[in-house]
């Protein structure tokens, strides 16, 4: 479950944006500080950068600008592989002192090296969000690697210990077994995780496999077997209304203003998942951005099966503080445990 300082903080940022009337604010910020990473996974669309891009890196002073400039309370490090960004732990250590809650996004491999040096300090602000696309050979497919779900385990294993949050991220495809994603829920939660995030993979333009991405009703179909009569352990470090959505249970539109997405490149527009250009400060992304161009209710083709959770998990936060139904909802699946 998530702490419930982190809980306070989210829900006074958001009501705070809806006393001012604001209809566009961001929630997460996905902060890229380099593309590079020591994996090749087929469904990732973040790699196939030319040998010189995949070189360079944000200085920890660019990204802390863009943290001060989105001003949201939660930061998320994904990539490539942000352990392999040479100043990672200056730039967590600093969103620590800016009280920010930071989910390092990471598939481990070098977690337990980086935890041995001493380069992280544990503390309620940081999370570490380890990248685990089900059971060992699932996941180990769907990195493209044998042995990587071992590494993974015993570097969460070890984090755990240390004293860290720990959570994981799984992203399903076409082909993905409820039944074996259960058993690895109840795995995750025997290590002692503190939550864990689930969505369907998105069709990514420059990823090499394009064949088993998810389409909507497939995911409606997967995402009910799997989380139906969910187990008391299991703890999602998600909004229910949004695994209710996945389940078919809700109806949301996306809110890609939601977790906006800052790289070498700037701002990038729509949101971490499309690349349609870049705005070169915070302003002009969200003034300049023709957001009805994109969400399912655009038409857009681009955004016709998308339901994964930088699109969609500010959307049901939003939902759960702007109506009566939502909270009770939300209250309601809390305390039941069912979705």
């Amino acid at each position: 479950m998530v702490p419930i300082s982190q809980m306070w903080t989210v829900a006074s940022y958001v009501l705070t944006q809806r006393l001012r009337g604001r209809k566009r604010y961001p929630l997460v910020l996905m902060l890229e500080p380099l593309f590079r990473c020591n994996l090749a996974c087929a469904g990732c669309g973040k790699i196939q950068y030319p040998a010189q891009i995949l070189k360079k890196h944000l200085t920890v002073e660019k990204c802390l600008e863009a943290v001060d400039e989105c001003g949201t309370p939660m930061v998320a490090i994904p990539g490539g592989e942000p352990l392999m960004y040479p100043d990672i732990g200056r730039l967590v250590a600093e969103l620590v002192k800016r009280k920010k809650y930071i989910y390092v996004c990471t598939n481990a491999i070098l977690l337990q090296e980086k935890l041995e040096a001493g380069i992280f300090t544990p503390s309620k602000y940081l999370s570490f969000s380890v990248h685990m696309d089900g059971g060992r050979e699932d996941h180990d497919e769907a990195v493209c690697r044998d042995g990587v779900y071992d590494q993974a385990v015993a570097a969460i294993r070890e984090a755990v210990r240390r004293g860290f949050r720990v959570t994981t991220n799984s992203t399903l495809f076409d082909g993905a077994n409820p039944l074996r994603m259960r058993d690895f829920f109840d795995a995750m939660m025997d290590l002692g995780v503190e939550g864990m995030m689930v969505s369907p993979g998105y069709s990514y333009a420059k990823a090499p496999d394009q064949e088993h991405f998810l389409r909507r009703q497939r995911s409606n179909e997967l995402f009910r077997t799997m989380l139906q009569n969910p187990e008391k352990q299991w703890k999602f470090n998600q909004s229910p209304l949004f695994l209710q959505f996945l389940m078919g249970k809700q109806e949301f539109e996306c809110t890609p203003w939601g977790n906006p997405t800052f790289n070498l490149f700037g701002w990038q527009r729509p949101c971490y998942l499309l690349q349609e250009g870049y705005a070169a400060s915070f302003k002009e992304l969200m003034e300049t951005t023709p957001w009805e161009k994109y969400g399912r209710a655009s038409g857009n083709e681009k955004c016709r099966d998308c339901m994964v959770h930088s699109g969609y998990e500010a959307t049901a936060v939003n939902h759960t503080f702007s109506s009566l139904r939502g909270f009770r909802d939300t209250v309601v699946t809390t305390v039941t445990g069912r979705l």
